[in-house]
């Protein structure tokens, strides 16, 4: 059976742990050839080791904008193009409050998180124009979306990218190149580790904790995994989304629906805890 990647050539940043690696792994698995854009070397080099001829690792820190240039044209060298960009590359700030954020601080996000984009957009463009057009996805957030789900310069940054990838849409579409977005909610990812300042490998064992707690307080009754995030950046990296450019995707178990009375009815609704003795009696 054909893969709904085959033929493809893709790059993912950050693509060898977390939503990153969970992408690469499916795409590989859809017939694509994969550039695994990352910072974590020796996780790289084993990667690489697994999937023979089908990924190819590129160190590549994205607030520097030559190795991410390298990075998209190892796509061409190694596999002979470039069709779909995966800009997942992140990381967050600690759980501060507005007083608490510093400057440096607050730029580090933005060029991770909004710069890095961007200028992997800007190198990908010529790439894809050769192959007749690409997809382009970057990953935002819920806390883009909603306040109370990140610190403020990461919520801020994702904001950022949902519009950056909507204007970005309506530069590229006509081009063939469409761009999108995807809004993770909880998943079970070393990123919430590292919003409290923890290392790398005590981050890595938090995302276990997340797995266990995070169904609990979202209307899905699953933990939300990197291969939930991988299955709906495959739908809009192959040819099934070929109509969709412009939006985001939220893919968060149903979080961001409402407040918790709306889907847990053992929850008090505050309308009933402030008007509930003037509604009548049930008949």
């Amino acid at each position: 059976m054909a893969g709904r990647l085959d033929g493809k050539v893709a790059v993912i940043t950050g693509g060898v742990s977390g939503i990153g690696l969970g992408s690469v792994e499916l795409f590989v698995a859809e017939g694509a050839r994969v550039v695994a854009a990352d910072i974590q070397d020796e996780k790289g080099a084993m990667l690489e080791k697994r999937f023979p001829g089908k990924v190819a690792y590129a160190h590549c820190d994205v607030t520097d904008e030559a190795q991410i240039e390298a990075a998209l044209a190892k796509a061409k060298t190694e596999f002979g193009g470039l069709d779909i960009l995966f800009n997942n590359a992140g990381i967050s700030d600690r759980m501060s409050s507005l007083p608490e954020v510093t400057a440096e601080g607050w730029s580090w996000i933005f060029d991770v998180l909004v710069r890095g984009p961007a200028l992997g957009m800007k190198h990908a463009v010529p790439l894809m124009l050769a192959r007749g057009g690409g997809s382009i996805i970057n990953t935002a957030s819920i806390a883009g979306l909603q306040a109370g789900w990140g610190p403020i310069a990461y919520s801020t940054a994702k904001a950022g990218v949902i519009h950056m990838s909507r204007v970005a849409a309506a530069q590229l579409s006509p081009q063939k190149i469409r761009v999108n977005a995807i809004c993770p909610g909880l998943i079970a990812t070393s990123i919430f580790g590292a919003s409290l300042g923890l290392p790398r490998e005590v981050a890595d064992q938090m995302a276990a904790r997340v797995a266990e707690g995070a169904a609990k307080v979202q209307p899905v009754p699953k933990a939300g995994m990197p291969e939930d995030i991988a299955q709906a950046a495959l739908y809009l990296a192959s040819d099934a989304s070929a109509f969709v450019s412009g939006t985001h995707i939220v893919v968060d178990g149903g979080i961001t629906v409402g407040s918790r009375h709306a889907w847990d009815q053992s929850a008090g609704s505050p309308f009933a805890a402030m008007f509930g003795d003037m509604m009548p009696e049930p008949s």
